[in-house]
């Protein structure tokens, strides 16, 4: 399935400036690892050596939290728009 997959501005240096990067895949993961095979340093940045969404991050499909979905097998339908949202932290 193709998606839109919104990138945040702290990353957009890994993905050689594109703030929205289409990528196909039927949930979430597959989409990331397609992603990935464009912009490896992109995948690298946010998952772990497990392949784990790193901590630090929130991801959207459609403005639904994959955490209350199915996290990274949260399936993806054409059309369908992913967001990366760093979390932001302070005092």
């Amino acid at each position: 399935m193709a998606a839109t997959v919104r990138i945040p501005t702290v990353l957009r240096k890994l993905t050689a400036g594109l703030d929205e990067v289409p990528a196909t895949g039927d949930s979430v993961g597959d989409v990331l690892r397609t992603l990935g095979q464009s912009y490896p340093a992109f995948l690298e940045r946010i998952t772990s050596e497990t392949g784990e969404l790193r901590p630090f991050l929130n991801i959207f499909v459609n403005g639904d939290d994959i955490r209350f979905a199915q996290d990274l097998d949260t399936p993806v339908s054409d059309g369908d728009e992913i967001s990366i949202i760093p979390s932001v932290a302070g005092g």
